[in-house]
């Protein structure tokens, strides 16, 4: 679908101004604030371009139609995002930065379970195009699984042929048809 390409992009450049909080963050905590504050809007705006998407099929969409729409929109956000990753590790962060967020999350597993230190040690550091590859594919998974409810909220709603309640004309009581008017 041609509309979730369109409405990817204003989701991804979001997405891409929460990464920039995201990474400053590390060195300024009130600015990490900011991120974790913009994430819950990722599900309104998916919420609300679904929800375009099905005004624009006539005010009905079934609901594969809006979860394939809402898996759509999260994979073109998330190239557009990945993009973005892909530039911060190979370009702007320090060469050592993958090592060290490595390092961390193997001392944090090994906490947790000590028998998994020799298996981290194994593991080879990952590229900038691993992150980024990995990027898409579980934005695009967390797409699908987010994509379910909202799917199931929208499912063929219409708005076609309905009457608010306070515009519609009142049938006349039959004892009010039979008596004289004065």
């Amino acid at each position: 679908m041609w509309i979730a390409l369109y409405y990817g992009r204003p989701l991804g450049l979001f997405w891409v101004v929460k990464y920039v909080f995201f990474v400053l963050g590390v060195s300024l905590p009130w600015v990490g604030i900011i991120y974790w504050i913009l994430t819950p809007l990722t599900l309104f705006l998916s919420y609300m371009f679904t929800d375009i998407c099905r005004r624009r099929l006539g005010g009905r969409i079934t609901f594969a139609q809006a979860w394939g729409f809402g898996v759509l929109l999260y994979f073109f956000s998330a190239v557009i995002v990945s993009l973005a990753h892909f530039v911060f590790y190979r370009y702007i962060a320090s060469p050592d930065y993958l090592a060290s967020v490595m390092q961390t999350a193997a001392e944090m597993l090994t906490q947790i379970n000590p028998q998994m230190q020799e298996t981290l040690r194994a593991t080879p550091l990952p590229t900038p195009m691993d992150l980024t590859l990995q990027d898409i594919v579980s934005n695009t998974f967390y797409g699908a699984l987010f994509s379910i409810p909202v799917a199931a909220r929208l499912r063929r709603k219409t708005n076609q042929g309905f009457i608010p309640p306070a515009r519609r004309r009142r049938k006349p009581d039959k004892q009010s048809e039979t008596t004289p008017q004065k």
